[in-house]
Order: C-alpha cells, then sequence, then structure tokens
C-alpha cells in the first residue's frame, strides 16, 4: 500500500500519536505536511521520522483558529502541493464536571480543539480533494460521544459534533473519490501499558501504532469504497 506521491497533511504532529503516524507514513512513502503550533518540535518529529528536507513542510499555526488554521496549509501547499489525504490529530480533554457545577469554558475549549479544528482544516482542503477526483479524510474520536458516561459532557459532545461534521462532509463528497472515516478508542496506549502492565482497564486501549495502521490502509486505494464509518477499535473486550 504505497503512498508514493501523495502529500499527507497531519496536524497535531508533534504528539504521541502524531508520532507514530509520521513514521508509518514516511515509511509508506508519502510526502508530509507537519501542522503544530511549534516549529521546532515539528522539525525534531520530522528528523526521527527520517525525513528528508525535500520530503515534509511545516506548516506552524493554530487550527482551532480560521485564519491560522488556513496559513498553516497555505505552507505546506507551497512546498509540496495540494493535499491528498488529512489525517487530524488535534485533541485535548476536559471533562466539565456533571451539570450541576458544568464547566462552560472547557466546553468552549473542547469544541474549538475538536469541532471548530476540524472544520477549519476540512474547508481548506476538502474542496481541491473534490475537484482532482481523490481524497482521503480520517479523523480520531472517542467511544464517549455515544456512550455518554456522566461527569464528561464538554468532551463527549465536542467529539459528537466532530463526528457529526465529519459524516456530514462525507456524504456530501460521496461518490467524488474522497473518503471520510472516524476511528473511535477509548484511549489511546502512548505508554503501551497494554503490553508492559496488562489489566482489565487498559485490555480496550490502542496503542498509536495500531492506530497509523488502520489510517495507512484507510488513506490506500485499496480502501475506496470504506467512507462515512465509524470504526471502533476496542475489540478486546
Amino acid at each position: 500500500m504505497s503512498l508514493s506521491d501523495r502529500t499527507v497533511l497531519i496536524t497535531g504532529a508533534t504528539g504521541g500519536l502524531g508520532a507514530v503516524v509520521v513514521r508509518t507514513f514516511a515509511d509508506a512513502g508519502a510526502w508530509l505536511g507537519l501542522v503544530g503550533t511549534d516549529g521546532g518540535r515539528l522539525a525534531e518529529v520530522a528528523a526521527k521520522a527520517g525525513l528528508a528536507e525535500d520530503r515534509w513542510a511545516a506548516g506552524v499555526g493554530d487550527v482551532t483558529d480560521r485564519n491560522a488554521a488556513a496559513a498553516a496549509i497555505e505552507q505546506v501547499v507551497a512546498k509540496l502541493g495540494p493535499v491528498d489525504a488529512l489525517l487530524h490529530l488535534v485533541g485535548g480533554y476536559a471533562g466539565g464536571g456533571r451539570i450541576e457545577d458544568f464547566n462552560d469554558d472547557e466546553l468552549r475549549s473542547m469544541l474549538d480543539q475538536h469541532l471548530w479544528s476540524t472544520l477549519h482544516v476540512a474547508r481548506v482542503v476538502v474542496p481541491g480533494m473534490v475537484e482532482r477526483g481523490w481524497g482521503r479524510i480520517v479523523a480520531v474520536s472517542a467511544t464517549t460521544a455515544t456512550t455518554t458516561p456522566p461527569g464528561i459532557a464538554a468532551y463527549s459532545v465536542a467529539k459528537a459534533a466532530e463526528e457529526t461534521l465529519l459524516r456530514t462532509i462525507g456524504r456530501e463528497v460521496a461518490g467524488s473519490g474522497v473518503t471520510v472515516n472516524v476511528l473511535a478508542v477509548r484511549k489511546i496506549d502512548t505508554e503501551h501499558e497494554r503490553d508492559t502492565a496488562p489489566s482489565p482497564k487498559n485490555a480496550p486501549w490502542t496503542t498509536p501504532e495500531e492506530l497509523a495502521s488502520a489510517m495507512r490502509y484507510l488513506c490506500s486505494d485499496e480502501a475506496s469504497a470504506i467512507t462515512g464509518q465509524r470504526i471502533v477499535m476496542d475489540g478486546r473486550t
């Protein structure tokens, strides 16, 4: 499943998941646009992935801001050309608390990080994908968007909103050669506790490597029939 000559935009590239995804797609032969707020850290991730200078570009900016997101993507496009695939890994966590003392600011922050960042980036890259007749969008969400446990409504609501947006985009671009999919997890096991200290608690967690492999497949030509899907990756329980 070579991705040679494809330009892949990875937001949140400096996180624990992002660094693994960067390595995976570098190995697949893709050209990588790495987006984050710290140019120095983006360069470190690229170096650790063994990316030559002409195989990657930094897009420095805060994608929760519409203008900054567009400017960051333009930095990538100016060097590597149009974006073929978007891997949206931006996110964070704040629960908000129970409804009787709910923290409105945490909800606003979660909506910025999950919903608005997704919209800002997608509205820049989707039109070009549709025009060229090929594109891939994959984002990471959480099972709590549908299981809705108590006390974390800020996070769950934001993730549910992000998923609804992405699945709507998937319907809007259906038949164009562009696919849009969501990978839902309980927790990303960046420390690999599931392997080093297995327990019933961490049994359903998902490693960055597993997520990266799923993304690589969903970005391939072989996955062209998979779109508009919410794929839950907690199948060990």
